[in-house]
């Protein structure tokens, strides 16, 4: 390769009008030239630019598809040529088949260098071979590429590459693959192989039997074998197993649990942390998942306690489903050494009438355990207010200047939860609030029997006027609870829209548009925190003029200024990252009811978007209700729900719809969703999915009861 010729048709392209994820790709040409020069370093730290810039996180851009040609040229000179393949792969996996979209565009160019990639599945080095193989499936060109890919596997004996090229022929024709695949699960071929082609049969849908039990687990544990595939979606392969198949039928389902029932009695330590990923991910995506898998589990842990540290998040999960290992951890809770944390605090979840006791014995040194006993960070607290633990509460309370890290934070939630129950505690508190004055106001306000009310008013109307910045808006807040009293809540909320920042304009202007018309003395200072509507606004400043509609109508009916306001954010899809920010406009445009008829276009052209059919539909159901088709946008928020895009308000906009809008066919799939195995929601916050989905059917099931047919029986 002619570095002068390489260079100078670099420079030919026009990369500073082209865009990639940090807005102009004008420093694509220097990241291409230093990854085909001679400098190692310097290469690997241009590949490294690219991947975050015309690869970012999976997505491709406009500038990505221009770079496609000069990567292959690259890997073609035999210049880093496995690294580059592989990023060509990556490319081509993140683009689509068809349309005038930068995906579409990105992956037409990588299937343009098929000849390139083909060839290269035929070079010396192995890593070339494995990486051009990959490359070449993620093109989806199967016309193209599987006869090539078919006759390299037919001679390959490499088992990385084997396994690479099984997996690229599954991925272009399952139904084709699927004999291939089946045939090399076989002892005849390398453990790579037979774990790529395991894998391959579940991809084509075929029917999973005691061969393929057997196999998988002879070949556990499998995670070591699929060390260096490009694949990177498969590199658990019993997850991704178990996975698959919970998302199959319901054969496929019961295979997927005597599976990882099958591994979790094997009391192989490296097999049991494999088989606790997979049941983590299980309970992800089965409503079953804790029942069918607690009896395993249990059977494991009382057969030899010593292995319950391998699998302490997955007892986390099963809950009180778990509740016989509730003394196996207790046990172990109960010591002195680096387990007891971990151990408390899946008990917490398993047993907390077990928990609490120990808890409170060691306050100090058990913070996952307090973790777990407040519901995590995004959780409530789900332990009762126990004496032993109030007081070893209120005595670290006492020592302020030895609490650390989110003690505060925790110890302020346990005793919000708890309310009056804890008042005994208000003198810790009222002691705390100096130093903790954002954690401690919301417990003052709700730790107190009636005739403390006067106490903390006092305290926290003190602290609202003249304590420390980060804590007087809580303090504001908390005391117009607690008496109802607005005007230190007006004065911080000014001096926050004034000069808060857009996230301190946004939480002010919610505040204030929660006060109603007794916040019309802040109108001014709302009016002046719009941001400039000619700048470049970013998502912070745009979420803040949101809430600066809102309050503008809530607070004086300004329908108007709201309107202004909200067709930014509602005029164009924008990137993934402005889904909520849009959905939040969306929001406040329902509110506005008929004022708000001039975002009708705008809410209109959001309705096709999964991710923003549901606000559309609420906001067009006050705004506009005329422009929807009843049950077409039924089907809509329907599919909506299927692919989890926002399925709580998809909920909220079928009753708005109302009962003529559902369809024999909308009730059956409604009901389906309802009633399956396999979760709607999949939340990957710990903790979070299995009570989220349980709060969803509770949901669903509610709206199915309200929406019944005329004359439908209870």
């Amino acid at each position: 390769m002619d570095p002068i010729r390489f260079s100078a048709e670099v420079d030919a392209r026009p990369w500073a009008a082209l865009t990639h994820a940090y807005g102009s790709a004008a420093d694509v040409p220097d990241c291409l030239r230093a990854l085909a020069g001679e400098d190692d370093e310097k290469a690997a730290e241009a590949l490294s630019e690219l991947y975050g810039s015309i690869l970012h996180q999976g997505s491709v851009y406009e500038a990505t598809a221009h770079a496609v040609p000069f990567l292959a040229r690259t890997a073609a000179a035999g210049v880093r040529a496995a690294d580059v393949l592989a990023f060509l792969g990556g490319i081509a996996e993140s683009g689509a088949d068809d349309g005038d979209s930068d995906e579409a565009a990105a992956r037409r160019a990588v299937t343009a260098e098929l000849p390139l990639l083909l060839a290269s599945v035929e070079a010396e080095d192995s890593d070339v071979r494995q990486a051009a193989a990959w490359a070449a499936a993620m093109t989806g060109a199967a016309d193209e590429a599987y006869g090539t890919l078919r006759d390299r596997f037919a001679v390959e004996t490499d088992p990385q590459v084997r396994a690479e090229l099984l997996g690229g022929l599954v991925h272009l024709d399952p139904a084709r693959a699927a004999a291939l695949a089946t045939a090399a699960t076989g002892p005849g071929e390398p453990a790579e192989v037979r774990v790529a082609a395991l894998m391959g049969c579940v991809d084509a849908g075929a029917d999973w039997g005691p061969g393929h039990h057997d196999a998988m687990l002879a070949l556990l544990p499998a995670d070591p074998l699929v060390t260096g595939r490009v694949d990177l979606d498969r590199s658990e392969p019993l997850q991704y197993v178990v996975s698959s198949l919970l998302r199959n039928t319901p054969a496929d389902r019961e295979g997927a649990y005597a599976l990882l029932a099958a591994a979790l009695r094997t009391g192989r330590p490296e097999v049991l942390a494999e088989a606790a990923w997979a049941s983590e991910s299980a309970v992800q995506i089965s409503r079953s998942a804790r029942e069918r898998l607690a009896g395993p589990l249990c059977g494991a842990v009382l057969r030899d306690p010593e292995i319950t540290e391998a699998v302490l998040p997955l007892l986390r999960l099963l809950g009180g489903h778990a509740a016989q290992a509730g003394p196996v951890l207790a046990e172990m809770a109960a010591r002195d050494d680096d387990r007891a944390d971990q151990a408390l605090a899946a008990l917490v979840d398993v047993d907390p009438g077990l928990a609490v006791p120990l808890l409170a014995r060691d306050l100090a040194r058990r913070p996952r355990a307090l973790d777990a006993a407040c519901g995590g960070a995004f959780g409530t607290p789900r332990v009762p207010c126990d004496a032993d633990l109030l007081a070893a509460v209120r005595a670290r309370l006492a020592e302020p200047g030895a609490l650390g890290g989110q003690e505060p934070y925790r110890f302020a939630a346990l005793l919000e939860s708890w309310g009056s129950e804890a008042a005994s505690a208000l003198p810790d508190v009222l002691a705390a609030l100096g130093t903790f004055p954002q954690q401690m106001t919301r417990a003052l306000a709700v730790v107190r029997t009636p005739e403390d009310r006067a106490a903390a008013g006092e305290a926290l109307r003190g602290e609202a006027r003249s304590g420390r910045r980060e804590g007087r808006l809580g303090a504001a807040e908390a005391l117009h609870e607690l008496t109802d009293e607005a005007e230190p809540l007006l004065t911080v909320l000014a001096e926050r829209l004034e000069d808060g920042g857009p996230h301190g304009r946004r939480e002010a202007a919610s505040l204030a548009a929660g006060l109603g018309p007794r916040a019309a003395v802040l109108l001014p200072a709302l009016s002046a925190a719009v941001s400039d509507p000619a700048a470049d606004r970013t998502t912070p400043e745009l979420d803040a003029d949101i809430a600066v509609a809102e309050a503008l109508w809530r607070i004086a009916g300004r329908a108007e200024e709201a309107v202004d306001l909200l067709r930014g954010p509602l005029s164009g899809a924008g990137p993934s990252w402005m889904r909520w920010t849009v959905s939040r406009a969306a929001r406040v445009a329902a509110q506005l009811g008929d004022a708000g008829r001039p975002l009708t276009e705008a809410l209109l052209r959001l309705l096709p978007e999964p991710v923003q059919t549901p606000v559309a539909v609420l906001a067009l159901c006050a705004v506009a209700p005329e422009t929807l088709d009843g049950p077409v946008t039924a089907g809509l928020l329907l599919d909506s729900v299927e692919q989890d895009a926002d399925p709580f308000t998809a909920l909220d906009a079928l009753i708005g719809l109302g009962p003529a809008a559902m369809t024999g066919g909308h009730r059956r799939r409604l009901t389906e969703l309802a009633e399956r195995d396999l979760r709607v929601t999949a939340s990957r916050v710990e903790g979070t999915t299995a009570s989220a989905d349980e709060r969803f059917q509770e949901r669903a099931r509610e709206v199915l009861r309200a929406l019944r047919e005329p004359g439908e029986g209870a």
